[in-house]
């Protein structure tokens, strides 16, 4: 049985992807230092339902500590390694930027060094749609769009995209990089946009509608994001020498205010809408290119966005009555 670690195993997409290699018969081994930045009882529910297999392990662990890092690499092997514990938020990264530094670059780079010193020549990590900016191209094509990002946040995985490649090229440290794209569904995370918005709708609570909702979003449902990580990685685990990144996103671009539409439908509820003015560190379109992936695959996110808030407004009914 492979043995496989994913970092942030606890988190929304930690959770998904750990659930499927365990399903595939993996031996997973999860690690996540559970931080407050969003409730985490979530969390805690969502290590519950991995804790029921037999071939998943969780350890408390903070990547930022290199120290702990060194022991527990020290006393676990692990064929692949799949990174995607991080701080997220683009706007949070205004209030607290030195949880970027410490998770997104000093955390990364921990996990790079215990690469090399425990020979894992193989990882996956979570890089970002941030990292284009706000591009005037109309689609983000991985080669041929210039990286520009404006919030710390989109700055930090930029680093961790150059990082991987410097140790790929000194250190033979394989690695592929993948850039979501507003990741949602099921399980999902409190500070994102539908979240939030369907829980104040339900609550009959105000929305702030940022820049008018005239941004767009490429919004991609879990269930594909998962699938594409699970096909690349049955490609890369074959492969001896390979260094990539990859857009994961889904169909055309909807702005915020048809978002909002899509969610009042679903609840069957007008929202109470406040309109803000732009935040720092918010684009105004990210809409992906997504051929490179297809190319490599035969696969690329394909759920329909109204499919997709279905089904998490199907979970969170659930889970506020669970």
């Amino acid at each position: 049985m492979e043995k496989i670690l994913v970092t942030g195993a606890a988190g929304f997409i930690g959770f998904h992807l750990s659930f499927k290699l365990i399903k595939e018969g993996y031996e997973v081994h999860g690690i996540d230092n559970i931080n407050s930045y969003y409730d985490t009882s979530l969390k805690d529910r969502r290590l519950a339902n991995l804790k029921k297999y037999k071939n998943f392990k969780f350890h408390l662990l903070d990547i930022a500590d290199f120290e702990s890092m060194n022991d527990f690499f020290s006393k676990n092997k692990f064929s692949f390694l799949i990174h995607l514990a991080a701080q997220a938020g683009v706007r949070y990264s205004y209030e607290n930027p030195q949880a970027y530094i410490d998770s997104n670059i000093k955390g990364f780079a921990n996990i790079l060094e215990s690469c090399r010193k425990h020979n894992i020549k193989k990882i996956f990590y979570a890089s970002s749609s941030s990292v284009y900016g706000n591009s005037t191209d109309e689609y983000f094509n991985e080669k041929e769009t210039k990286l520009n990002p404006i919030s710390l946040y989109g700055f930090t995985k930029k680093m961790n995209e150059e990082l991987a490649l410097n140790y790929h090229n000194l250190f033979n440290i394989n690695s592929i990089g993948l850039r979501f794209f507003s990741v949602y569904g099921p399980w999902g995370r409190p500070d994102m946009a539908y979240y939030k918005f369907t829980k104040k709708i339900l609550n009959n609570e105000n929305i702030n509608v940022f820049n008018k909702g005239q941004h767009a979003r490429s919004f991609t449902y879990i269930d594909d994001v998962i699938e594409s990580i699970y096909k690349l990685y049955r490609i890369y685990n074959q492969e001896e020498k390979f260094n990539d990144i990859y857009n994961i996103a889904g169909g055309e671009s909807v702005t915020l205010n048809d978002f909002i539409v899509k969610i009042e439908k679903i609840c069957n509820k007008v929202a109470i809408k406040s309109y803000i003015s732009k935040q720092n560190g918010d684009v105004n379109v990210t809409s992906a290119d997504c051929n490179k992936i297809f190319q490599k695959i035969n696969y690329s996110p394909h759920t329909n966005i109204d499919i997709g808030l279905l089904e998490f407004y199907k979970w969170y009914s659930d889970f506020l009555n669970d």
